[in-house]
């Protein structure tokens, strides 16, 4: 691997970047800590707590939630939700 990457001048990546690279996208799309760790086999979600660092803007979107919740307003994927429900 190390020769197939210096001859093509890819950058040489391990198996856990690969890992690494898919919980955070999981992260990216909403997924759970909880789900997360028994997605990828975690024997504990502490161990899923490492990428917390990763978890962005959690806070401001709870933040934000509760502000909308508390004005009687829906978000966006509230609104969604709520159209797909109401149209069959």
């Amino acid at each position: 691997m190390d020769r197939g990457c210096r001859e093509t001048g890819v950058k040489r990546i391990r198996v856990h970047d690969l890992r690494h690279s898919h919980v955070s996208m999981l992260i990216e799309m909403g997924f759970s800590a909880i789900d997360i760790a028994n997605c990828v086999g975690h024997e504990s979600v502490k161990v899923t707590y490492r990428y917390a660092h990763m978890f962005p803007n959690k806070d401001l979107m709870i933040a934000k939630k509760l502000n909308i919740s508390r004005n009687g307003e829906k978000d966006e994927q509230e609104k969604s939700r709520s159209e797909r429900t109401f149209e069959k």
